[in-house]
Parts: structure tokens; sequence; C-alpha cells
């Protein structure tokens, strides 16, 4: 097998030199410990700095770390108000690497992990907040014809069609038997919303997941698409609203028991309210069925983490079963949103 932690800078160097243009080796590589999907590695070359995202070596779960969709995304999105990384080439022959990968621009930024951004006054931080919202909303009116991605998911409702996903994902990486996923998986696709919608969505948006401007709250490029597609743009709303409900921290990196108000970081109402200013909308009825949906698909993926990290292919193998940990506590946040609704 393939090591996760290594990259072999001769192979991806001489491929380089060969398929994109301006490219000169050597490399030396360094490995982002951020993320468990796709390793991701800080390429220094001759020519500048470089990212690469590699698919993990391995038997994979059908469908899962295309990083062929990460590529395209990101192109489609060059010239929209979507804040992203420029694409440079894509590698689908595992023959160089043992898996396929592409190498985008390496994006000048701050990563921030911390939702309550402690480094930061009040303002700056209510700034990045907003910029938070502005992008999100900017993500879901991209005009999906006009970039090429009306194709870029499948007919059908999205939520019936994630469900469906998420639930054949976990029971093909299932490990133990967790009552309150069993319930979730029998209770979502009975209460799926009439109001189904294609959008562009991000999959996976959090602060984390991007990167901001030095020295200000401005968004320099939202990172880790590998969950897009077209569907649903509540589901990444609620996806972020899960995450604030998670315990601050390195373990959460959530905001609960958080005095939002004196950070001056918004309540959930406050930015919903935000997000339906930016979008033109008067509200969202039934929120909570998107947020019981967002606990059961993260379960679902901590789930599959945890089954890449017991059988030895996980970008980061022991944080991997240490998150494997945390896949009851989504199922219960979930059938909990799942009775309020």
């Amino acid at each position: 097998m393939t090591d996760t932690q290594q990259l072999n800078t001769d192979a991806v160097a001489k491929w380089l030199e060969a398929n994109m243009d301006g490219f000169q080796g050597p490399i030396t590589a360094e490995k982002f410990n951020v993320g468990q999907s796709n390793p991701t590695f800080r390429l220094d070359t001759p020519t500048g700095p470089y990212v690469l995202r590699r698919k993990p070596p391995g038997q994979l779960l059908k469908s899962a770390h295309a990083v062929d969709r990460e590529f395209r995304v990101q192109s489609a999105l060059a010239d929209t108000d979507v804040p992203v990384a420029k694409m440079h080439v894509l590698c689908e022959d595992p023959d160089v690497i043992g898996s396929d990968f592409y190498v985008m621009e390496a994006v000048a930024g701050r990563n921030i992990d911390d939702p309550r951004i402690p480094e930061v006054s009040n303002k700056e931080r209510a700034a990045i907040y907003a910029e938070m919202c502005r992008v999100l909303a900017a993500i879901h009116e991209v005009d999906i014809e006009a970039v090429g991605l009306s194709d870029y998911g499948p007919p059908g409702n999205y939520f019936e069609r994630q469900i469906g996903r998420w639930t054949k994902q976990y029971r093909a990486s299932e490990t133990e038997c967790i009552a309150d996923m069993d319930a979730l998986i029998d209770w979502l696709p009975a209460n799926i919303p009439d109001d189904d919608q294609r959008r562009l969505v991000h999959g996976d948006y959090r602060i984390d997941n991007m990167l901001f401007e030095t020295d200000g709250p401005r968004c320099a490029a939202v990172l880790d698409w590998e969950l897009s597609t077209i569907g649903h743009p509540y589901a990444d709303l609620a996806s972020l609203l899960m995450q604030w409900q998670m315990p601050p921290g390195a373990e959460g990196r959530g905001l609960a028991g958080v005095d939002r108000a004196s950070l001056g970081i918004p309540t959930d109402e406050e930015f919903v309210a935000m997000y339906c200013k930016a979008r033109g909308l008067t509200g969202i009825p039934g929120m909570n069925f998107y947020i019981a949906f967002a606990f059961f698909r993260m379960g679902a993926i901590v789930q599959g983490v945890l089954k890449r990290g017991l059988d030895g292919n996980a970008s980061n193998p022991e944080r991997a079963k240490q998150m494997g940990a945390s896949v009851p506590r989504f199922a219960e946040a979930g059938l909990k949103a799942a009775k309020t609704v």
C-alpha cells in the first residue's frame, strides 16, 4: 500500500515538467496535518509554491475522494464572486504516484480553525462572520448553467439522493450498531420537505475550510470542495449551524456555551437572517430538518474516516480512530433536532 504520509516528489516533478506550463523541479513536499480525506501537500519549487491534493491509495468507497470533481468545480468558479485557488493541472493517471491528484495555486492567507477567533477584535470578528455569510450566499447564487456546472449533480430530490448515499456509505463502513443512526436513517426519508432546489453547494462549508486575507476579513479562497455538488443550499447553511453546536476547542471546533454577543459573533438566528437578506429570501421554514440531516451526514462521514483508520489508509490513521468516537454524539444530536421539527 502507498503511504498516505509520503509523496514521490521525483515522479510528481517529472510529470509536472511534462504537463504543466512553466513548471520546473525539483520539489520538496510537506504534508498538511489538517483534514482526514484527501492528503494535501505543499510543494516548494524553483518556480514557486504550489499545493497538491491526491486521492488516498487503497480500496475506497465508490464516489468518495473525487479529486477530479474538486478540480472541475474550482476551475468553473474562477471568474465568479466565489473566491477559489487557481487550478493548474489534473493528473488522472494512477501510475504516476499511485492515485489521481491535482496541483493548484498556493493561496497566501490565514487559516482560522477556532470559530471563536480569539486573536482579533470584536469588530473584525463580526466582519469575518459577515464575510462567511457573503461567500456562502455567493456560492448559492452561482449561475450553474453559465459556468458549465448544470450536470455537476444528478437530477432528482437532493435530500432523497443524499440520504440514500450516506446511508449506503455508512452501512459500508459500519463497525458497531448505533441505534440513533438507525433511527435517523428511518426518520429522514419520511420527512423530506417539499421545497427542492438545484444550486451549487459546497458540502463542507465552515470557517476552517476558508483562507482569509492576512490583514483583513476578506476571504482569499474557499477550500476542500470534495463534497460539492448540485443540490439544496440549506444543507450548507445547516452544516454550518451544526458545527457551531459542537463544543469549543480543538476537538469540537464549535460554539456551544460561548457568549457570542460578548464576542461580536451572530446567533444562529441572526446568521440565518443575514443569509436570507443576502439572497433575498423572506425566511427558511423547517430549519431543524436540515440540521438533523447535517448531523446524520457528518456521522456517516466520520464513520467512514474511522473505517479508513482501522483499515490503515486514512490520511492520519490515529486521528481517524479518535474522531470515530464522536459518531454516536452526532447521531444523538441529529435525532434531537429531528424531534423538534
